[in-house]
């Protein structure tokens, strides 16, 4: 007779735990979740739980890992292939979208994160995160300057934040209604804003 319980690696019980996490942020502040609330969802005890992390902040450092390795990995892959940086500014932006579409929790466990008055190892690593996407952005940018594709003068620096703003008042405006999903309706307008305000007119100049 075959026993229904279903045995797991450490690796396996460290990404279900995860999964749970962003889940439960999806409805719920992050800052008021839990080690009960995470053992309750998964229908396991708290010691369970320690046996994989050492800490609650051990399980926001795996969640944050999570968060930030999959935003990048779809980066990476929606711009590849594109010679067109405008063209893979935009796959980009929609890529992103379609991520916190899926996963709304995830926008809420980086802004938990970003907004705690103290240092602590998960915020660092949003903030790298949300560093390196920046410098992604920004190089994409440099490239459409090089083919004279963006407007005299414009700064590279402030159209990469305005890029990554425009992608957090979605998420934000998203979040406050409590409708996540509309995000990827909204997103293609939104982008041909942001894309109006910085890219050249006719025959490269504006």
């Amino acid at each position: 007779m075959m026993s229904g319980k279903q045995y797991l690696s450490s690796g396996e019980r460290r990404e279900r735990t995860v999964e749970a996490v962003v889940k439960l942020c999806s409805s719920a502040d992050p800052s008021t979740i839990t080690i009960e609330q995470i053992a309750g969802h998964m229908r396991v005890t708290q010691g369970a739980l320690f046996r994989h992390f050492p800490s609650k902040e051990a399980i926001w450092e795996a969640v944050i890992t999570w968060v930030a390795e999959r935003i990048s990995d779809r980066v990476v892959a929606a711009g590849e292939g594109i010679e067109d940086p405008l063209k893979a500014l935009e796959a980009i932006f929609l890529a992103h979208v379609d991520f916190v579409a899926r996963h709304p929790g995830a926008p809420r466990v980086l802004i938990g994160q970003l907004q705690h008055s103290r240092s602590t190892p998960a915020k660092r690593m949003a903030r790298s995160m949300l560093d390196g996407y920046r410098q992604r952005i920004a190089s994409l940018l440099q490239q459409a300057g090089e083919v004279q594709a963006l407007r005299p003068g414009l700064s590279i620096e402030a159209a990469a934040v305005q890029f990554i703003g425009t992608l957090q008042g979605l998420v934000l405006q998203s979040l406050i209604t409590g409708n996540v999903p509309q995000i990827v309706v909204q997103a293609p307008a939104a982008f041909d804003i942001y894309l109006n305000g910085i890219r050249a007119g006719p025959g490269g100049k504006r």
